[in-house]
């Protein structure tokens, strides 16, 4: 079976630079890993059995449920085992968890995130509604519901945090969680200890610019 990284379209368009740092982390541990930049929307142009090391929720389910011959395994299960990452001490800090919809079903990634948070030292205040009982973070209404439904179900989501800072390991999820009048902290930000950018995150603006950069990233 072949592995591949697959960093998928949001974080490429997010922070081109982190694709690197984690290819450079997966190298020196776990070896070279041929990248997979195709969106994981079109049918994989792969022959064989493959698994896809996945750092977006919905490249996981995408490419787990719809195509034959390929499974999936997260970064951060992975980095989970991790005996030589260097994972920054963030002093016990306390925050909250928002689990992402596309991996609702997959406790393999709910337990690695927090053993991630918890190599970091920080300290997981859960929300009562977490893990297989997460709630969408509002994204996946649009364009479902108008924008104005959109922000409020974002709102509803983000005052269901106990804490101010909350961790989230999808970028749509991050824009939400901001929306919603949180502090998103995405997880490759705090594992490489940078700052978690907000960028675009206009729900309209956002989705187009994802699906402008998918776009160019399928095979004709």
């Amino acid at each position: 079976m072949k592995t591949l990284y697959s960093p998928g379209c949001a974080l490429m368009i997010y922070k081109p630079h982190m694709v690197k740092k984690i290819q450079e982390a997966l190298s020196i541990e776990f070896g070279v890993f041929d990248e997979y930049t195709q969106c994981c929307k079109q049918v994989p142009d792969l022959i064989g059995s493959n698994r896809i090391i996945n750092t977006c929720p919905g490249c996981d389910r995408r490419f787990r449920e719809l195509y034959d011959g390929i499974s999936t395994v997260s970064l951060w299960e992975i980095l989970a085992t991790s005996k030589q990452f260097p994972f920054p001490d963030y002093q016990a800090i306390e925050m909250t968890v928002h689990d992402a919809c596309p991996v609702r079903t997959e406790s393999r990634v709910h337990d690695a995130i927090r053993l991630l948070l918890d190599r970091m030292n920080i300290k997981v205040v859960e929300t009562k509604n977490n893990r297989a009982h997460s709630i969408c973070c509002g994204d996946d209404f649009y364009p479902q519901l108008t924008i104005s439904k959109v922000k409020k179900q974002m709102k509803k989501r983000a005052a269901e945090m106990p804490r101010e800072d909350v961790v989230v390991y999808c970028v749509s999820c991050v824009k939400s969680i901001y929306i919603g009048g949180k502090t998103p902290r995405y997880i490759p930000d705090l594992l490489f200890d940078e700052p978690t950018e907000i960028g675009i995150y206009e729900t309209e603006a956002w989705h187009k610019q994802i699906n402008d950069y998918a776009n160019t990233h399928m095979k004709i």
